[in-house]
């Protein structure tokens, strides 16, 4: 199992990053991604205390450790600037917390992360064609969530990605140790939004693709 949207206490989750990924490893997971919410204010804070003890940890565990960012509830128009800067401040990979229909996300907020070349596209809610397809021009992954709420759209989602020929990702975006949801629970909840055996394979691979790219 791999999961690359996950968070600590380092913004709203409940767990420090090594009991986070110790939990991961236990239950299985082979790599994880840890993203919490940032915005200004926390953005190189987070960058940097996850990715210490990143380093740390892939130093000595099997479980691979990325240190990531969400880039939350942040207008619009300055999205695009925030993933350049989260970039060059070291995040290894960049989330956008998309127009999940559960919060108040301004709108356009979808459009400014995928076309400011964030990674993934965090829970995107009723995602647009237009939207979708920009995705698939830009390579950027729309993600199906396991996460209570937010999955309501997943098969929306599914819809919007077929229609575009972009690619997905399955992830977690676990709060707590209980979000850590298995690999069988993880396809189980994709088969219920819809997708075949073959499009949950491709997200694990894509997931796989991500974390040989942002290792090496």
């Amino acid at each position: 199992m791999i999961s690359l949207h996950t968070h600590t206490f380092f913004s709203d989750g409940e767990l420090g990053v090594a009991e986070l990924v110790r939990r991961a490893e236990a239950k299985g997971y082979r790599a994880i991604g840890v993203t919490d919410h940032a915005d200004d204010a926390n953005l190189e804070f987070i960058i940097s205390s996850v990715g210490k003890c990143a380093e740390k940890l892939n130093a000595v565990l099997d479980i691979k450790v990325i240190a990531g960012i969400e880039l939350t509830h942040v207008p619009p128009v300055l999205i695009p600037e925030m993933i350049e800067r989260a970039r060059k401040l070291g995040a290894k990979i960049i989330g956008v917390h998309g127009e999940t229909i559960i919060e108040p996300v301004m709108p356009g907020t979808n459009r400014a992360a995928i076309s400011g070349g964030a990674d993934f596209l965090a829970h995107p809610g009723l995602v647009s064609a237009e939207d979708a397809a920009l995705a698939a021009e830009k390579g950027v992954f729309l993600e199906i969530t396991t996460r209570k709420g937010h999955a309501y759209t997943n098969g929306h989602v599914v819809n919007m990605v077929r229609q575009a020929g972009a690619k997905m990702i399955i992830n977690t975006d676990s709060h707590s140790s209980s979000d850590l949801v298995t690999r069988k629970n993880a396809e189980l909840i994709a088969s219920g939004a819809g997708l075949t055996e073959e499009e949950i394979k491709s997200c694990f691979l894509n997931a796989e693709m991500i974390v040989k790219k942002v290792l090496n």
